[in-house]
């Protein structure tokens, strides 16, 4: 039996989509390796062709001498350094302006999200020609670690206000950890998170414009390392705003932004 060392090709690509993986790091020196590795590898494992872009949001630690010191063995990976304005926001849509793959997933540094959840994302949109696949946390066959108490409420009486909202039956628009073809990513532009709020605007957008979209369960474990940038507070009156907007799109809007068919 053949085996192959870090030095050998991998195999060859058995998919015909490329896939990104946007990853938007912020002292994220001590999370990066492990996270960086374990995509790496399954998709290597899965042979699935992918760049894995990570936009270093101006870290104040040691992010980019990590960045740096993978790139030499992980020839997948690139990174960009968004020197400003800063914000998780402002990160993912640099990295929406600069991946390369015909369709792209938003993925935490933190490797709070499963890679393994990442092939099976891909696969299903391969499949079945899905436009969007967007992850739940909360439905059969989902598995949630060590979310925090407080977050998760703040967690359900936002999605249950979306769904009430936008009368959908998604109920996990908050989270980030969904795929996206190129051509949906277009159709969604301009964007106007700058923030966490994001994660809200994206997958609202693409429902009200008419993309397709299926939803799978996927796992989550909170950050083995640092503290999360999200400030729930602060963020309370940018989600409002998407959120506003949005509903003026959906009922205001007259089809303008539909997706072509």
């Amino acid at each position: 039996m053949k085996t192959c060392s870090r030095e050998c090709d991998p195999p060859s690509s058995i998919f015909i989509m490329k896939l990104s993986i946007v990853i938007p790091a912020y002292n994220e020196s001590e999370s990066l390796p492990e996270t960086l590795t374990a995509i790496d590898q399954t998709l290597i494992a899965a042979r699935v062709d992918h760049e894995i872009l990570v936009i270093n949001d101006n870290s104040k630690d040691g992010t980019l001498q990590v960045l740096e010191e993978l790139s030499g063995t992980m020839p997948a990976l690139r990174y960009l350094t968004n020197e400003g304005p800063n914000g998780f926001g402002y990160a993912i849509r640099k990295g929406l302006e600069n991946f390369t793959g015909d369709c792209v997933a938003i993925v935490m540094a933190d490797l709070s999200d499963s890679p393994a959840d990442l092939v099976r994302f891909y696969t299903t949109m391969v499949a079945g020609g899905w436009d969007c696949v967007f992850g739940s946390r909360f439905m059969r066959g989902s598995k949630v670690t060590d979310y925090p108490k407080y977050k998760m409420i703040v967690n359900r009486t936002a999605n249950f206000i979306i769904r009430v909202l936008f009368r959908i039956s998604y109920n996990d628009t908050t989270n980030a950890f969904k795929l996206y073809k190129r051509t949906t990513i277009e159709g969604l532009k301009p964007f106007l998170a700058p923030h966490f709020n994001l994660t809200v605007e994206l997958p609202l957008k693409a429902i009200i414009r008419g993309y397709t979209y299926t939803v799978l369960p996927n796992s989550w474990t909170n950050r083995k390392y640092g503290v999360s940038n999200l400030k729930l507070r602060e963020m309370g009156s940018r989600y409002f705003f998407i959120l506003m907007y949005c509903l003026i799109e959906k009922y205001f809007s007259k089809g303008d932004f539909k997706k072509k068919w």
